[in-house]
């Protein structure tokens, strides 16, 4: 403290004054050259965020920075096993930043698929969302995964029960319970239903996927009703979904049973691309998707032994195929056109 330089309290510091500006006129026929600014910290942050930042196609570096680190620890905890699985299979982890990833392209650029009534599905508790299916191969469950996913404001995790012929695929098993799919049995789907999660059924199976063309958004039978009896029994609501655009990816023109009974499938699709250009015709048309969910069918009020009335099953069943039927009518109509 014996160097430092005291200063009177009246006494003011120097200080710079600002270099004064004279404009000169240039000579006659020479452009006048306007003075670049000096940029400061702030102003030079300002201009490489608007040039790159999280807005642009390079992003600040601290963002990439993040996304690497992320990525280096994901991997980590893929190849140590630090990572959680449940009783099912489901890995959570995996199915957002990959699968979802992976997904994601086909429903937001692809098929733009269109998401109402969202606000149907309830923000926590179990539910049960029953959905027509189509399309020869099943991607409007995985479209509808997303549709929940990345619409619902709590971002809720849709459950989907799955045939038998999905875990019996070498590759496709582990990808399906990777992604939380579950066994189509009663009791995995109430196990779900009671610990609160979101479920999804669609109750046509093979004969909705499997069906002819000309038979497009026409709900075949519904079975027995065994999803209304799970529903019943977990007193969660039941939620109609209606899906439009996923009938003409694959236009189903025929059926090659013979076929598909060497392999062992349910059946063997003819479309007008597939297998007349191999590989090339499994690409699906690019249509206009839109998934709509209806107005929950509430549950809790019924007695218990309701699970066991086959009447009451029936009507219900019923009740959720009409909805999902008129409201498939009604969105045909609204749409100007199979791919816009």
């Amino acid at each position: 403290m014996a160097d430092a330089k005291v200063i009177p309290f009246d006494e003011e510091r120097p200080r710079r004054r600002p270099p004064r500006r004279v404009r000169v006129a240039p000579p006659a026929g020479e452009p006048v050259v306007q003075p670049v600014p000096e940029q400061g910290p702030e102003t030079a942050e300002a201009a490489a965020e608007g040039a790159g930042g999280s807005g642009g196609p390079v992003g600040r570096p601290g963002d990439w920075d993040r996304r690497i680190a992320g990525g280096l620890a994901f991997l980590r905890r893929r190849i140590t096993g630090e990572y959680e699985v449940d009783d099912f299979g489901y890995d959570k982890e995996l199915t957002d930043q990959v699968l979802m990833s992976m997904m994601r392209p086909l429903f937001d650029k692809y098929f733009r698929v269109e998401v109402k009534g969202v606000e149907n599905i309830p923000k926590e508790g179990g539910a049960l969302i029953v959905s027509n299916h189509s399309g020869t191969l099943p991607l409007d469950g995985l479209m509808l995964q997303v549709a929940v996913h990345d619409h619902h404001p709590a971002e809720r995790h849709l459950r989907l029960l799955a045939a038998d012929l999905v875990f019996m695929l070498p590759v496709v098993n582990e990808i399906a319970r990777k992604a939380g799919h579950t066994l189509a049995c009663a009791e995995d789907a109430q196990r779900l239903l009671e610990a609160g999660e979101l479920v999804g059924v669609m109750p046509e199976g093979f004969k909705g996927i499997g069906k002819p063309f000309r038979e497009r958004y026409k709900l075949q039978r519904f079975g027995r009703g065994g999803f209304v009896s799970t529903a019943l029994r977990a007193r969660t609501p039941i939620v109609p979904c209606s899906i439009v655009g996923a009938e003409e990816i694959y236009p189903m023109v025929g059926n090659a049973k013979t076929l598909a009974r060497l392999l062992g499938v349910p059946y063997f699709p003819v479309t007008p691309t597939f297998p007349w250009l191999g590989p090339l015709g499994m690409v699906p048309l690019p249509t206009k998707w839109t998934i709509q969910f209806g107005e929950p069918i509430p549950t809790e009020g019924f007695p218990a032994e309701a699970a066991e009335d086959p009447m009451l099953m029936f009507n219900l069943t019923d009740q959720v195929r009409e909805q999902i039927q008129h409201t498939l009518y009604r969105l045909l109509v609204q749409r100007r056109s199979v791919f816009f």
